[in-house]
């Protein structure tokens, strides 16, 4: 594991990237891999503190991020993006900017999302009370062609994680000894 690469994630808000993702960085540094995660929520409170939630802001966001995961990978890092990324020709800017790039769609329906968000977020959106609400008051283009696609609505995360870590044996970015892995 001596590799990096960049672990893509993008769904809409509470479809479980976060959630997903520290799952993946838990077992990958089980294996002694080096492992960043760049976690959305927290990357707008530092590296992209200031920007709003305009388009050319959230490409600004997806860009910061993707220069980060490209500089992770590039020196033997498993760079984990776990952020919405609303717009596909952001993402696949930074796909063809990294090399070793593996997009994960994380497919949750709306109505699911709206029932898991404890903070109402997506009620006030629906209800027209937020404005540039992706998915809702703001579009999130889905991925035309990830690499794998999870549906949280229908999986637990372990679940997931086990169909994305499948994912990356099939493409050779681990060699993995699948006993280890819970519930097989």
């Amino acid at each position: 594991m001596n590799t990096g690469f960049t672990l893509w994630f993008t769904g809409m808000s509470g479809a479980g990237k976060s959630t997903i993702s520290a799952i993946l960085a838990e077992r990958l540094r089980a294996l002694g891999a080096k492992v960043e995660v760049l976690d959305g929520d927290v990357v707008r409170t530092h590296l992209s503190k200031g920007l709003g939630f305009s388009k050319e802001d959230r490409d600004e966001n997806i860009r910061r991020i993707g220069f980060v995961c490209e500089l992770l990978s590039r020196n033997g890092v498993v760079a984990i993006a776990a952020a919405i990324s609303p717009y596909r020709a952001v993402r696949d800017e930074i796909r063809a900017r990294i090399p070793l790039f593996v997009e994960v769609y994380v497919e949750c329906p709306v109505e699911v999302l709206a029932r898991r968000d404890v903070k109402g977020l997506y009620r006030q959106a629906l209800n027209g009370e937020i404005g540039q609400f992706t998915g809702i008051t703001d579009p999130y283009e889905p991925p035309l062609n990830p690499e794998v696609t999870v549906n949280s609505s229908r999986e637990t995360p372990e679940e997931s994680a086990r169909r994305i870590w499948a994912t990356l044996e099939r493409l050779g970015f681990i060699d993995f000894d699948r006993s280890t892995f819970p519930h097989q």
